[in-house]
């Protein structure tokens, strides 16, 4: 750290000392006096000058010239006082726009709170901008308070744009999961890897700093809103900031990276998931939302909002629960996760009022009659013609992990399931995420002068590493490094494509303890058995580790795992487990499959519960975790970033998440590194 850094910390701990001192006393002194003015205890966009006192970088709202985002504050009347006008002002000159007292609802807040609003803001002015609030209320009195955001000034052009930008995202990915599915998949001798991962084989490099704006521990929402947004977000949250309200939808917006390369560039967007779509990473590139959960009224977004604001062209993953109408099987549709636009938010931003959710609604008919195929499974997919926009939604919530979907094209059957993994969910005929990645390049690409903007998401990475099963997370890594493969050879034929492959936290804290050193029968017989330390002391590792080897199938995947000196993964974000060495031959029951009447529903009581269920149907011994539960917990720690194509110089060094927007507007731009 230089002086300079250490000064500047040093002023950042005693500003937020005196902060600290300053809020408990003022809360002291308001009790003690029955509050003697309104206060402010929120301004929007978040800043250190308003929370800390603190004036100088690092500034915790960044937006690229000419995006669009709100500005709001909390002010908190005296007993007895409304709040009856507010102002904001930036480098205190006014500014325009119509200003909306939202009521505050969440809990703890005294009555008559209000939140001044003034939605869809833009500046072009580079450089540090001073934020200003004033409120006045019924008794004349005012409240004010003072923040700061930052404007990034687009590049001038020096080179060649990125007309295409590719984002691939293996959920949860870190370096652990990446070099795990190297050593299965590329194969390693005498310490050399025989081939690299298409994910590997990529110039540019950099490590990605994961933080939330709430937490050192990101969670997928935040974690992909920042590539999107270009700011911190809350856990939870989609591409808005935190505010006092507890609807889900009427928190301040940023416009997200789809919406600005669509309103400025025209690029078509483009969003791809084996997760269900609503889920937490593709939201992020098409929802502001401050619940990640909220799946009616995002998928109801990604038809009202996206599609004419973002050139939404191809949107497949799993998620029919949400498109179904509400008394069809498999539906999940209902009022409460919907979202109700108000009139304020649709003038400011130039929505469609939505005064009720229709939960009845067939939100699949609706995408059918705005000019979309409609793809359920892969011969719908293949067969989807290139000169119309795509909806693929091939399960009902999260797709079947490559493992399974493998296995069905294999005719694997678990034993006691008596079919197959996906007969047995109901969708037999699931593409993998290289298929879908074909198609969606194909269709963005054809007859697209302008561009577009693609989410990849190999969202299983992450979930299997929360159960603790390495084998299906090792495969899914290798299915999304296919898919990578993909997007490469198109940026081959179209040069004026970015590529950027990341993750958008780590989970588990995977690691790769070794091999193993009993055979795969002799790691059954003793798991069977429960036999605590012989199962320790299976783990070869230095010298005896080796290098396994696995063969690689004709389909492309490993013809098995379960190999006689396997590797071998620990994790240190866990909760409790059983731990048998041995691939699971079911996947963990999936909380997030509607069961009513389903085929899932038949089944799910015969899948293991969580990793400590597993000592029911494949024994091990037990391992006590860090954490409560059976699962395991993201970590805060850095992710891996590579990038190729046009503008991948861009890429390089230890960066903030927020940054990769920046840099994904540069390339688009054609900007080039300082």
């Amino acid at each position: 750290m230089t002086q300079c850094s250490r000064t500047k910390a040093s002023a950042l701990r005693r500003h937020g000392v005196l902060a600290i001192f300053f809020v408990i006393f003022t809360a002291t002194f308001s009790t003690a006096t029955l509050a003697a003015a309104p206060i402010v205890s929120r301004l929007t966009p978040p800043s250190l000058k308003f929370s800390e006192n603190y004036d100088g970088p690092p500034y915790v709202a960044r937006f690229v010239a000419g995006q669009r985002f709100d500005l709001q504050a909390t002010i908190r009347p005296d007993a007895g006082q409304e709040i009856r006008s507010a102002k904001f002002y930036v480098n205190d000159q006014e500014a325009q726009g119509i200003v909306t007292l939202l009521p505050c609802d969440v809990e703890g807040l005294p009555p008559g709170t209000v939140a001044p609003t003034l939605r869809a803001y833009s500046s072009t002015a580079p450089g540090v901008h001073t934020l200003k609030v004033i409120a006045t209320q019924s008794d004349g009195t005012q409240a004010v308070a003072t923040g700061n955001f930052e404007i990034v000034a687009l590049p001038v052009p020096t080179v060649r744009p990125a007309k295409n930008i590719i984002i691939m995202i293996g959920d949860g990915m870190g370096i652990a999961h990446r070099t795990a599915a190297r050593i299965v998949y590329c194969g390693i001798r005498m310490g050399k890897t025989i081939v690299p991962l298409e994910m590997d084989d990529m110039r540019n490099i950099a490590l990605v700093k994961t933080a939330s704006l709430n937490s050192i521990i990101t969670d997928s929402a935040a974690g992909a809103a920042c590539y999107t947004t270009g700011n911190k977000n809350n856990n939870n949250q989609l591409g808005v900031f935190p505010d006092d309200t507890t609807d889900a939808f009427d928190n301040p917006r940023i416009e997200l990276l789809g919406e600005f390369l669509t309103r400025t560039l025209g690029r078509r967007l483009g969003i791809v998931t084996t997760a269900d779509i609503s889920d937490a990473t593709p939201a992020a590139f098409g929802s502001h939302s401050s619940q990640r959960n909220a799946g009616t009224g995002i998928c109801d977004g990604f038809f009202e909002e996206q599609v004419p604001r973002s050139k939404l062209h191809v949107l497949m993953g799993g998620g029919r629960k949400w498109f179904l109408p509400k008394g069809a099987l498999g539906s999940q549709r209902d009022a409460s996760r919907g979202a109700i636009i108000r009139p304020e938010l649709a003038k400011g931003w130039g929505l469609r009022t939505r005064a009720r959710v229709d939960a009845g609604r067939d939100l699949i008919a609706a995408f059918e009659q705005a000019g979309f195929t409609y793809a359920q499974d892969l011969v719908g997919l293949s067969a989807a013609p290139d000169d119309k926009p795509l909806l693929g939604l091939f399960a009902y919530s999260n797709m079947n992990v490559a493992k399974d979907k493998i296995d069905g094209r294999r005719g694997v059957v678990p034993p006691g399931l008596g079919k197959t993994v996906v007969n047995a969910y109901g969708f037999p005929n699931q593409p993998l995420l290289e298929e879908m990645t074909h198609a969606a390049l194909r269709i963005l690409n054809h007859d697209n002068a302008n561009g577009f903007t693609l989410l990849v998401e190999a969202a299983s990475i992450d979930k299997q590493a929360h159960g603790m099963d390495s084998e299906r997370w090792i495969l899914d890594t290798i299915e999304f490094d296919k898919a990578v493969g993909v997007a490469k050879k198109f940026a081959k034929a179209n040069p004026d494509t970015l590529i950027i492959v990341t993750a958008d936290h780590e989970c588990s804290g995977a690691s790769i303890l070794g091999t193993a050193l009993p055979t795969v029968d002799k790691l059954e017989s003793l798991a069977k058995k429960g036999k605590t330390k012989p199962l320790q002391a299976a783990v070869s590792t230095y010298d005896g580790a080796g290098f396994p080897h696995y063969t690689i199938h004709a389909d492309g995947y490993p013809q098995t795992t379960e190999i006689d000196h396997k590797i071998l993964i620990s994790y240190a974000a866990n909760g409790d487990r059983y731990e048998s060495w041995r691939a699971n031959p079911l996947p963990l029951a999936d909380g997030q499959q509607p069961s009513k009447d389903t085929p899932y529903g038949k089944i799910k009581a015969m899948l293991p519960q969580n990793a400590a269920d597993r000592k029911n149907h494949t024994g091990g011994f037990k391992i006590t975790g860090h954490l409560p539960g059976h699962g395991a917990s993201h970590t805060g720690t850095d992710i891996p970033l590579s990038a190729t194509g046009r503008g991948a110089n861009l890429f390089c060094g230890v960066i903030e998440n927020t940054d990769v927007f920046f840099l994904a507007i540069q390339a688009s731009y054609g900007g080039t590194q300082e």
